[in-house]
């Protein structure tokens, strides 16, 4: 925790980082994000997993406009189309 402004720094250790792609099946662009996370992933060492929203109710309703949507530790950081490049920076690689 960063004591002077009293937030947590970022973590910058890919491996202790969990990337979450939140998709539906039949989606191509689901199909192109998760090529992207999976490799991006694999490179970095971080982890990895995949939520479906036509099995939660509450991300269908918060991400259906969006996927596939891209979560790193929780936190969105993009939808639609996944930068390989933008996600390794995130990830501190």
């Amino acid at each position: 925790m960063d004591v002077m402004f009293g937030r947590m720094k970022k973590k910058t250790d890919a491996a202790s980082r969990t990337v979450t792609l939140i998709g539906k099946p039949g989606c191509h662009l689901c199909d192109d994000a998760r090529a992207v996370v999976e490799a991006v992933c694999a490179e970095t060492g971080a982890r990895w997993e995949e939520k479906d929203i036509t099995r939660d109710e509450e991300l269908h309703r918060a991400y259906w406009e969006q996927i596939p949507v891209v979560l790193v530790d929780g936190e969105q950081h993009t939808f639609w189309r996944v930068d390989a490049e933008r996600l390794r920076r995130e990830l501190g690689a």
